[in-house]
């Protein structure tokens, strides 16, 4: 015999997958064709083995250039030929403009803000502006010859020494150098010697936006922070 009043997390339980697959029902009447979705997670199952692209392909040929997947609870439209893409990054470039917002842009971007991350609309805009008009501007770009100068010379200086000497040089590492040392003493205002790794700091931030989070497609997972 089943109680008569049922335990409150089942019955918000059972509300939340009501909601759920309500939602989903609706959303996938706008949507594009796609593989069927497993209840909760989605299709990010069908993307959990070694070779991910090669399932996306071949769901692609079965379904079409332009399909939808459902990651946990975010709708995804997955375009596989340059007819698609130019559809959506030319033609309907200002609809699709925006980066979705993840839990890493969020805490290291101070809220999805600035050029990269932010959502295209009138702050998207006044940040280009400042960005051209403060530093990308000719003048300002002009400003600094003095140092790119400075690091092209000590290169080539360094380049004929190790002739001189015999010595095999990588001119990839070199350059690599060079670049990494003007971008410090522009950005930072000294040199890359001076103890502030940034390299490795772009490095670990790039590691950290690019690492799976469950709680990126599943929101309501994201309070218990399964993942630490």
């Amino acid at each position: 015999m089943f109680p008569a009043i049922l335990p409150l997390p089942v019955l918000l339980l059972a509300l939340t997958l009501t909601v759920f697959f309500l939602k989903s029902k609706y959303l996938d009447r706008s949507l594009p064709p796609g593989p069927p979705a497993f209840p909760v997670f989605g299709n990010l199952p069908m993307l959990l083995g070694k070779l991910p692209h090669r399932t996306l392909q071949a769901m692609a040929r079965r379904y079409g250039p332009i399909m939808s997947l459902r990651l946990g609870q975010v709708p995804t439209v997955v375009i596989s030929n340059s007819e698609a893409v130019e559809l959506f990054l030319k033609t309907h470039d200002a609809v699709f403009a925006s980066r979705p917002k993840m839990q890493a842009t969020e805490y290291m971007s101070y809220g999805s803000k600035g050029l990269v991350f932010s959502e295209y609309g009138p702050y998207w805009r006044n940040m280009r502006r400042l960005f051209t008009s403060q530093l990308l501007s000719v003048s300002k770009v002009s400003s600094f010859t003095h140092v790119r100068e400075g690091r092209v010379k000590v290169a080539v200086k360094s380049i004929k020494r190790a002739a001189e000497r015999g010595e095999v040089v990588d001119i990839s590492e070199l350059v690599y150098h060079v670049v990494e040392e003007v971008v410090y003493r522009i950005v930072l205002g000294r040199s890359r010697k001076d103890g502030f790794d940034l390299a490795n700091l772009l490095h670990e931030a790039n590691s950290i936006a690019g690492a799976f989070n469950l709680a990126n497609y599943m929101p309501w997972l994201g309070s218990f922070d399964l993942q630490n």
